[in-house]
């Protein structure tokens, strides 16, 4: 157990280089990666769960094992601040996506993946970078959470709302159905395990394991998607690569500024920013590729993957520098970092 929960530190500690080893090996060789996308069953509403369904559904129920009753207390506790943070989520990448397929005279299939990434929650990473970055833990899983819960909701309706425009009739029923198979019942899992089974010492001791496992199926994800949709990156053009790289940097930016214009302080700065500018890009490609309502614009898959990709590094990469103002600044990043 001791040897587990040492590689699962080094993977927590290293998942940008994890997931660009695997994106780099898996696109010279997709079929390595292929596993993942195998569908397994379609559910009664059309949408296709597969290995990558139980990948994502692995990594949100190592969330719910780090939830506790306190975590709600402490949500309940900061209203104000957890109401900031959802308007930020729901609202600046949104219409932050929109604005771009504007802005870029995207193509319909191209700009729906893009808003599709936009309307879904935070990113299942996006914790440990808050950590790693010196940010507000408790804030960070507390933003997390309730995105999450609230995307079975806000997700298709935000999607029906900004793409509208598009020639493609959205319904909201299978994402819904997709978003609580995949997110809201392992969550939900994890949640009522480690409220059950948390003095257990065996239990505890495996739950220090469970980041390493997270990380993984995340560079699984990303494998998973590069096997699949690898070969038509570049065949799209820069212009998502550009589109992605934009949505994703203001997102940083703004989320930080939405921070500062509420009055903040620097952990909850940072936190904010990562929350918001690192989507669940890995959900966003799942749906694009196993929901009943994407089938007819296969391309939106292509910009999900490229973002769940991108994020998955560049999350990892502003912890970083984030990390490295504090060296400089003679900080010590854990002894600010704010766990309630």
């Amino acid at each position: 157990m001791k040897t587990l929960q040492k590689v699962s530190k080094f993977l927590s500690n290293d998942t940008s280089i994890v997931v660009i080893a695997i994106a780099v090996i898996t696109f010279f060789v997709p079929q390595l990666m292929a596993w993942v996308n195998h569908s397994l069953f379609i559910d009664p509403v059309g949408n296709k769960f597969t290995n990558q369904s139980i990948i994502l559904g692995i990594i949100m129920f190592s969330m719910g094992l780090t939830l506790t009753t306190q975590d709600f207390k402490i949500l309940a506790k900061r209203p104000l601040d957890i109401c900031i943070g959802a308007i930020a989520q729901y609202f600046i990448m949104p219409f932050l996506a929109f604005f771009l397929t504007k802005l870029l005279h995207l193509p319909n299939a191209i700009a729906l993946g893009l808003i599709l990434v936009g309307c879904c929650p935070g990113g299942v990473s996006s914790n440990i970078m808050s950590y790693l970055c010196g940010g507000d833990v408790a804030f960070s899983v507390g933003m997390t959470t309730v995105s999450t819960l609230l995307s079975p909701v806000m997700t298709p309706l935000m999607v029906s709302l900004l793409a509208s425009g598009a020639k493609i009739s959205i319904k909201g029923l299978p994402m819904f159905v997709s978003i609580i198979e995949t997110v809201i019942v392992p969550i939900a899992i994890g949640f009522v395990l480690n409220h059950v089974l948390n003095e257990n010492k065996t239990f505890q001791e495996l739950q220090k394991v469970m980041p390493g496992v997270a990380v993984l199926g995340l560079a699984c994800v990303v494998g998973g998607v590069i096997s699949s949709q690898g070969a038509n990156f570049f065949a799209s053009g820069v212009v998502i690569f550009a589109a992605v790289l934009l949505h994703n940097s203001l997102g940083y930016l703004l989320g930080y500024g939405a921070g500062k214009l509420t009055g903040m302080n620097t952990a909850k700065k940072r936190t904010i920013s990562i929350e918001v500018g690192m989507q669940n890009a890995g959900l966003a490609t799942n749906l694009a590729t196993t929901s009943a309502q994407f089938a007819s614009t296969p391309e939106s898959a292509v910009i999900c993957a490229v973002s769940c990709v991108w994020h998955s590094i560049s999350g990892t990469l502003l912890a970083g520098l984030f990390a490295s103002f504090d060296k400089k600044k003679g900080r010590n990043v854990s002894e600010k970092t704010v766990i309630l």
